[in-house]
């Protein structure tokens, strides 16, 4: 059985539950055919990554969400041996570049390098692109932003890259003044108190207003965590 989080986790951009003005953004970006690539920041819980899959299912389609776990062995010029695990379809490839420290250039330089090389598998595939989601941008050291500017500027006719990060501070501005920047700011404790509502409606749990209130404003903006708080008095009771 699924957390809540990931049961009632939208899958698509016209289920989005908040900020709609983003949400006719990225329609619109993805129904022309010429996705730009993309920074998308925002505090944790605020729904980045959700985004992020609906845009790969908007372009896609379905056949995005048959992912799989890999793991990549990579080797320093001193010898010693690195492993990252990839999550990947025949479409994308979503890595964490930074779990390697100041090592994550390797994975720059060879791991995206070799994808944007590789021409579409899908012939049918209406976007002839590939695309490289980075998690924890902001962590990147700058070595490997330097490799993905260059990655990025080079590879552009058959690859994307989505940066997603909580801060853009950190971000190089060659590789901000490449990327169309997102800011996806915690949803309001309204909204936060709707899809509680919704959620506890759907798994017919009764939930009185003033404790949907009470995880609206502990929780912070972060939705996630809202969910989590949910189920976990739902299971205590």
């Amino acid at each position: 059985m699924s957390l809540w989080v990931d049961k009632y986790r939208p899958t698509s951009l016209d289920t989005l539950d908040y900020h709609p003005e983003i949400t006719a953004r990225l329609q619109e970006m993805t129904l022309n055919g010429d996705l730009p690539h993309l920074l998308i920041y925002g505090p944790s819980g605020a729904g980045k990554k959700t985004r992020i899959s609906a845009i790969l299912r908007e372009i896609y389609g379905i056949r995005s969400e048959k992912l799989k776990i890999d793991v990549r062995q990579f080797e320093t010029p001193s010898k010693k041996k690195l492993e990252i695990t990839l999550i990947s379809s025949s479409y994308h490839v979503e890595i964490t570049p930074s779990d390697l420290g100041n090592s994550d250039q390797l994975v720059i330089q060879d791991l995206i390098k070799e994808m944007a090389q590789t021409k579409q598998i899908d012939t049918n595939a209406k976007h002839k692109y590939k695309i490289v989601v980075i998690n924890e941008a902001d962590s990147l050291s700058r070595n490997a932003q330097a490799a993905l500017r260059r990655t990025m500027e080079k590879y552009m006719s058959n690859l994307r890259i989505i940066l997603c990060c909580n801060v853009t501070s950190k971000i190089i501005a060659p590789i901000r003044s490449r990327c169309m920047m997102l800011r996806i700011p915690c949803p309001s404790n309204e909204t936060v108190i709707k899809v509680l509502q919704s959620c506890a409606k759907n798994e017919k749990l009764g939930l009185p207003n003033t404790v949907a209130e009470r995880i609206a404003q502990a929780c912070e903006g972060n939705l996630r965590k809202a969910l989590l708080m949910l189920e976990s008095l739902y299971v205590q009771q």
